[in-house]
Parts: structure tokens; C-alpha cells; sequence
């Protein structure tokens, strides 16, 4: 009797956690790589994101050419950003209606279609290809980030961040 309990768990989690061949690119009609302006339109044209237009738009205050869309709603979907940069989508993130939603059922979802995580603990599960990283963090947030791009903006700030990190020294060793 243990054996068949076992072997009808073991063949339940293999149907559970089968793997699909991809990873989403984004969210319903918006994907990682679309520009401004088609992001707004399919914004418009789908109320499930509650976008508002362009006032809803800022651009960020560093010396990169990014924009994001901050919308909000009511719905399963509580808030949700899009950070651009170079007018390019390469970051989405979905906050997710708690009252309507809860994380286990998000996480046996993606882990159905997506197959088991790269990475897990107890904050969040990150699936991941050489292009695509798609985050499912707590309390209940999706984050699909374009690496291509991430990388490549991580490059770029490295020298920064290495100047920085020195002023912090210097300025720990002033003290």
C-alpha cells in the first residue's frame, strides 16, 4: 500500500511540475521588447491594467532614457509597473490583488506551466532562461524582466557603483 501512495505522489508531481518549453515574455498583450507607445495602446484598449494615460507616465531621474507607467485597479491586479528604457519594456511588474489571490495558487500555477524554479526561498521563486527572468515574490508580485537589457544596464552602472563604493570609504574613514 506505501508503495502505490508513493508512486501516485511521485506521478502527481510529475504532471504538477511539468515544464513548458518557454517563459512568458509579459503580461495578457504586453511583452518585454514593445515600445512606449504600443504599451500604452494596449493599455488603453484593456481595462483589466486600469491605465489612465499619460499622466500615469514619469520619467526616471537618472541619467538614463527610461520612463515607467505606474497604473493601478481594482481588480485581481492591485497595481502594476512598466519600466522602459530607451523607449523598450524591459521590466514589468504585476502586484496582485491579496483579497482575491493568494500565493500558493500563483506559485503551483507557474511551476505547472513554467515547471520548478531556478531559484526558491521562502520570499519568492524566480524561473529563469538566458533572456527571460520571471519573479514570483511576496506577498504577491510577478516581475518579468528583459536580461538582455538588465545586464547590459548593470554594466553600465558598475563603474558607478565602484566610485561609490570608494566615496563610501572614504567618507567611513573620515569619520
Amino acid at each position: 500500500m506505501k508503495r502505490i501512495v508513493f508512486f501516485i505522489f511521485l506521478f502527481s508531481n510529475y504532471f504538477l511540475f511539468s515544464q513548458s518549453s518557454d517563459l512568458p515574455h509579459g503580461y495578457r498583450n504586453i511583452n518585454l521588447g514593445m515600445t512606449l507607445e504600443s504599451v500604452k495602446k494596449e493599455l488603453l484598449s484593456d481595462s483589466v491594467f486600469g491605465y489612465r494615460g499619460d499622466r500615469d507616465v514619469s520619467l526616471l531621474p537618472n541619467g538614463y532614457k527610461q520612463t515607467i507607467i505606474e497604473t493601478s485597479n481594482n481588480g485581481f491586479l492591485s497595481a502594476t509597473w512598466f519600466l522602459f528604457n530607451e523607449n523598450r519594456l524591459y521590466n514589468m511588474t504585476i502586484n496582485i490583488n491579496r483579497e482575491l489571490m493568494d500565493y500558493h495558487s500563483v506559485f503551483l500555477t507557474l511551476c505547472n506551466k513554467y515547471g520548478q524554479p531556478e531559484f526558491l526561498n521562502p520570499e519568492k521563486a524566480i524561473w529563469q532562461n538566458e533572456w527571460i527572468q520571471m519573479t514570483l515574490e511576496r506577498p504577491l508580485s510577478i516581475k518579468y524582466m528583459d536580461m538582455i537589457v538588465f545586464n547590459s544596464l548593470q554594466e553600465e552602472s558598475g563603474v558607478d557603483q565602484s566610485v561609490r563604493e570608494m566615496l563610501r570609504e572614504d567618507f567611513l574613514d573620515s569619520l
